[in-house]
């Protein structure tokens, strides 16, 4: 086995030549984030843990076709349906939609994600 270096800091092994490269070959664009900065991939922690609770960890994974599928279904959720609390319970990608103030005649449409696991609900025309 080829032995990597370690951070002097942390002791942690360094992974990324060989580990970047494995990325690069699949088309994916590395990002390096700066050293000593814990606040500046934050943003990425935070998707990879929400994804992990809300999904993944609920859902048997058979390959990475169906890893894809899943993650581009939840991705489109997450940012197109999921109210988000940081943006007053908006999404980030808002679809065009009924009025701010629709009448309700208590007809809700539910649509099913995921096999079930994830519900989506709307006023029903």
């Amino acid at each position: 086995m080829e032995e990597f270096g370690s951070s002097s800091a942390t002791g942690i092994p360094k992974l990324s030549g060989p580990f970047d490269e494995v990325f690069r070959c699949e088309g994916v664009k590395v990002i390096e984030t700066p050293i000593r900065a814990p606040r500046a991939n934050a943003f990425a922690e935070r998707w990879v843990r929400t994804v992990r609770t809300e999904c993944l960890d609920w859902i048997l994974i058979f390959g990475r076709r169906h890893l894809e599928r899943i993650l581009r279904t939840y991705t489109a959720h997450y940012n197109g349906r999921r109210p988000h609390r940081g943006l007053e319970l908006r999404t980030p990608d808002p679809r065009p939609g009924p009025p701010p103030c629709p009448v309700f005649d208590g007809r809700v449409r539910r649509q099913d994600l995921l096999g079930g696991h994830i519900h989506e609900y709307e006023l029903a025309a």
